[in-house]
């Protein structure tokens, strides 16, 4: 009887496969919404750095005037000991959590919220930015890292500047064992091998030396052991132009 396939291996959530997570250090999150954010601001500054196994980039640790500590991500250019603000009085320095509505257009931003009060979710992964196009209505919009532009309520807060770490994928791995410790870091799926290089009682397609005469399509029914490649697939290969 074959092996499992690594997709059903994984997706049972053994201890195996699963995210390291105690030995994660820090959950970035703003400030919760209270008045102190809706109606003025807190001042605050940098303590330290902290490279966390579950973030791609720097965090930095932030002490408030007001006793609140949080771990937020570091903007280019920001050193230990700066000043940073929150609230909707912030001023206007790196690092700041701001709502869009008190920053001026063109600005970059990141770390930006998807409705008011979750904490950011959107540009937080190294070297990115998204530019604040303009504000209109109680609306802003932003112009995110894939040129996309969305339209959020005005209220949703960001930090401003760009997210440290930029060229981070520029340096080359040199070899696999780096690459190794870089993916067990966060327990993420590696190396992937394709099916016709594996054994037959690891995956359907292996047993053989090149891949002949079957096809990738499988059907919507199949068992589990045998629903790989293109699922239920209306078409596979080059598309016909229309002038052909």
């Amino acid at each position: 009887m074959g092996k499992l396939l690594k997709q059903q291996r994984r997706g049972k959530g053994s201890v195996s496969y699963k995210a390291p997570s105690h030995r994660y250090n820090a959950i970035t999150a703003f400030r919760p919404l209270d008045a102190i954010e809706k109606e003025g601001s807190v001042r605050g500054a940098v303590m330290e750095f902290m490279d966390d196994p579950s973030h791609q980039t720097l965090l930095m640790h932030i002490h408030f005037a007001n006793g609140d500590d949080i771990m937020l991500p570091a903007p280019e250019g920001i050193a230990v000991g700066d000043e940073v603000y929150s609230g909707f009085e912030a001023e206007l320095e790196k690092g700041s959590v701001m709502p869009l509505s008190k920053i001026p257009d063109g600005m970059f931003i990141f770390n930006v919220e998807q409705s008011p009060g979750d904490g950011g979710k959107f540009v937080r992964a190294p070297g990115t930015y998204a530019v604040l196009v303009s504000k209109e209505a109680g609306k802003a919009y932003v112009k995110m890292p894939s040129k996309k532009v969305v339209s959020l309520q005005a209220t949703c807060r960001a930090q401003v500047g760009i997210v440290c770490g930029g060229g981070r994928l520029e340096l080359p791995m040199l070899k696999a064992g780096a690459n190794f410790y870089k993916k067990h870091a966060q327990n993420r799926k590696w190396p992937v091998n394709r099916g016709v290089k594996m054994s037959a009682y690891n995956h359907p397609y292996g047993g053989k030396q090149h891949h002949r005469g079957r096809s990738s399509c499988t059907s919507r029914g199949a068992s589990p052991g045998r629903k790989v490649g293109h699922i239920a697939a209306k078409s596979t290969g080059r598309k016909k132009s229309k002038n052909a």
